[in-house]
């Protein structure tokens, strides 16, 4: 088919007219991993002791605040907990449970190979979530090999011991996920967006907009 556009300044401004009409708005973008590692290069401590990153392991986080933000930085151990799936269950991760801290939309534990979840310590002396306004949901910027994934609190973890993530929230930023042997020893920073919880909470694409939307404010803060 062939099509016939009017020529000079009117024929131009109906095509630019037409080519906005049809064209899908670009999707927002949240800050780059640089900009965001930037913001949290100073460590405001307000937990009251560090967290060891593994069982046995010294005791050398803390966690930290910037602006209305929490952050850390650890390792990353894998928590396949939740939903039993063939890449989650007994037979894969010695540690498996069946249901997470917190429930998905639907009143159901998360799916650990699908939803970009992280994990909390259990409320402790050392620090209490809840009593600094995290919510279940929150969402946060995981950072790791100068990559950004954004995931939602929905696990806790033991009160002494931080640096976790969901099998799919590893694999999105290219860490090994098999919930035994893999994870990272360090490098992970963990950015956590207090008041910003996305709907529905286990859909990822809602907790990239959720958390794109909180990164650009933080960032720009």
């Amino acid at each position: 088919m062939h099509r016939t556009f009017k020529t000079g300044l009117v024929g131009l401004a109906a095509l630019a007219a037409t080519f906005v009409a049809t064209t899908p708005a670009l999707a927002a973008s949240g800050p780059s991993a640089a900009a965001l590692l930037a913001k949290v290069t100073n460590c405001s401590v307000v937990s009251h002791g560090k967290y060891a990153t593994d069982d046995g392991e010294s005791s050398t986080v803390n966690i930290c605040k910037q602006g209305s933000a929490f952050f850390w930085k650890a390792d990353m151990d894998i928590d396949c907990d939740g939903v039993r799936t063939s890449n989650c269950n007994e037979d894969t991760d010695p540690w498996y449970q069946n249901q997470t801290s917190f429930e998905t939309s639907k009143g159901k534990s998360f799916q650990a190979d699908s939803t970009h979840y992280f994990v909390i310590p259990l409320p402790s002396s050392r620090f209490s979530y809840s009593g600094n306004g995290i919510k279940p949901g929150s969402v946060a910027a995981i950072i790791y090999n100068n990559k950004v994934v954004y995931a939602v609190f929905a696990d806790e973890g033991p009160s002494n011991i931080i640096g976790e993530a969901s099998y799919a929230t590893a694999k999105a930023l290219g860490i090994d996920s098999n919930p035994e042997s893999g994870g990272v020893d360090s490098g992970v920073t963990y950015i956590v967006f207090p008041g910003s919880v996305p709907s529905p909470v286990e859909s990822n694409s809602a907790i990239d907009s959720k958390g794109i939307s909180a990164a650009n404010a933080f960032v720009n803060s």
